[in-house]
């Protein structure tokens, strides 16, 4: 994630407003997870939408997610990959065995 951080902070680097402070982000992220929750209501639960409302792009609104965690990281210093890869040493070793393979 080290070119994802690095291309969110270039992008920061050039508005008059730089990070958020911690909280604010907080929220962004809680507005923008809201938003992918209410696509897979409506995709996939008994909430439908209304027939002037637009499928909007599962994908996109994942990649904002994406970018505010991005956001996130950098203003607090995080180094995303060495967080990322203890994750998956995690997944690789503690719960190796929690699930069926294919």
């Amino acid at each position: 994630m080290k070119s994802e951080q690095k291309q969110v902070n270039d992008w920061i680097k050039k508005q008059k407003i730089q990070y958020f402070t911690p909280f604010e982000m907080l929220a962004c992220l809680t507005e923008e997870t809201g938003e992918v929750a209410r696509e897979i209501c409506h995709r996939f639960g008994a909430k439908k939408k209304k027939s002037t409302e637009s499928m909007a792009d599962l994908g996109d609104e994942l990649a904002d997610i994406i970018f505010s965690v991005v956001c996130m990281a950098n203003a607090l210093d995080i180094n995303l990959d060495k967080h990322f890869k203890k994750v998956m040493d995690k997944c690789n070793s503690r719960d190796k065995d929690r699930w069926t393979k294919s």
